[in-house]
């Protein structure tokens, strides 16, 4: 058909933007106790006050008021901004916005998960480009340096920390809108797994699931390449072998780590090779009905798995061979299938919802494929009936 000719073409210039464009990587600082020197080198460089972004269940459980205390031995001033909310929104934005110059910040800290650092990129940007979050969507159209920005990811499954993306939601029509500029990568992040230990086992095994999902979508990607595949293959293996550990011990500092590297180099393959329908499905998800993200993407992932496979099995045998330690015969790209349906089993993991109604199909079909379309190389198009189907698939009906 044409408009997949038309679609393939402007995906292989997404590849070729990707191979030719700098993409910045932060200074990382890595395992128990890192936040102290990602806070002491801010301080190194110069900031004195800086804008924390965070969530009120960070608050509560007592991590903001670990880095606080952290920061306050440093002369660093943290300005507390706890508003974003799961799917942040353009008025979650505006708020922090606000705040950053009412106390005349230098710089912004994001502490928690995705939403916390989307809101937090996106409020940077804001900072130097003074046109509307709408304007700003797409790629490249950051037009200025965003403030400062550093990261200190609380959940392993974003990364968040390594990625030019940021989504945020338009609050009256709650579709999402995505930001891509290599500006918005942070100058420094933190992976302290000792800030994880108290992630409740559902979080844990849904943000593990997101980066299970950035590591498989960027290995099946048409623009995958041998450098993306590397740090899929790395990401999926301490998935595969971690997730379950650290969701049945949660206090296990050790699978915390893993798992916070396992999330960082599938941030790592994702932003050059991009992702698939299953992103399409659960950004879909998460705007109209507010299913966390990581839930979002284990409900899509093995069906649009099993759709693709036509086009992706030689990929996924390979992928089976290379993650599956300790397997004996022949590897398959159905065996991949299964260890990824047992990882699902063992923590829990949901296929149907029930929230997905049927009656909301067409509008849903709509925004999934126009995302799909134009934001990724889906290795094999999917029609509007083929999506239909697959949605009701999901919720069971």
């Amino acid at each position: 058909m044409l408009k997949h000719r038309l679609y393939r073409t402007y995906t292989a210039g997404l590849k070729i933007a990707a191979l030719i464009l700098p993409m910045p990587r932060p200074t990382l600082f890595s395992g128990p106790g890192s936040m102290n020197e990602l806070l002491e080198s801010m301080t190194e460089l110069g900031f004195k006050r800086v804008l924390l972004v965070t969530d009120e269940g960070l608050v509560q459980v007592g991590i903001v008021d670990k880095v606080l205390k952290a920061a306050a031995q440093l002369d660093l001033q943290l300005d507390v901004f706890s508003k974003v909310q799961p799917d942040p929104t353009y008025d979650q934005v505006e708020s922090g916005l606000e705040a950053y110059h009412r106390f005349h910040c230098e710089g912004i800290l994001a502490l928690g998960g995705g939403s916390a650092m989307d809101c937090a990129k996106v409020i940077a940007a804001k900072v130097t480009n003074k046109r509307p979050i709408k304007k700003l969507a797409g790629l490249l159209k950051v037009w200025r340096m965003p403030a400062p920005l550093f990261a200190i990811p609380t959940t392993a499954g974003t990364g968040s920390e390594v990625t030019i993306a940021a989504v945020v939601s338009d609050p009256s029509s709650h579709i999402k809108t995505p930001l891509m500029d290599p500006k918005l990568v942070p100058l420094m992040a933190a992976l302290d797994a000792n800030l994880m230990v108290g992630l409740p086992p559902k979080i844990t095994a849904d943000t593990g699931v997101d980066a299970l999902t950035h590591a498989i979508e960027a290995y099946v990607s048409r623009n995958a390449t041998q450098e993306t595949r590397a740090y899929s293959v790395a990401a999926i293996k301490l998935i595969f072998k971690y997730l379950p550990r650290v969701v049945a011990q949660g206090d296990d500092v050790e699978a915390r780590h893993k798992m916070a590297m396992a999330s960082y180099y599938a941030g790592l393959a994702f932003t050059k090779a991009s992702l698939g329908y299953v992103h399409a499905f659960a950004h879909t998800f998460g705007a109209k009905y507010g299913i966390p993200h990581g839930m979002a993407n284990g409900l899509a992932l093995l069906p649009v798995l099993r759709f693709s496979l036509s086009e992706i099995e030689p990929q996924l045998r390979k992928l089976d061979a290379l993650t599956a330690e300790g397997q004996s015969g022949e590897t398959s790209a159905q065996h991949f299938l299964t260890h990824v349906e047992s990882l699902f089993a063992s923590i829990d993991i949901k296929q149907k919802s029930a929230l997905i109604k049927r009656e909301d199909a067409d509008a849903l079909v709509d925004l999934i494929l126009k995302e799909a379309h134009w934001n990724y190389p889906v290795p094999k198009f999917m029609s509007r009936e083929e999506c239909t189907q697959l949605l009701l698939d999901i919720s069971g009906v």
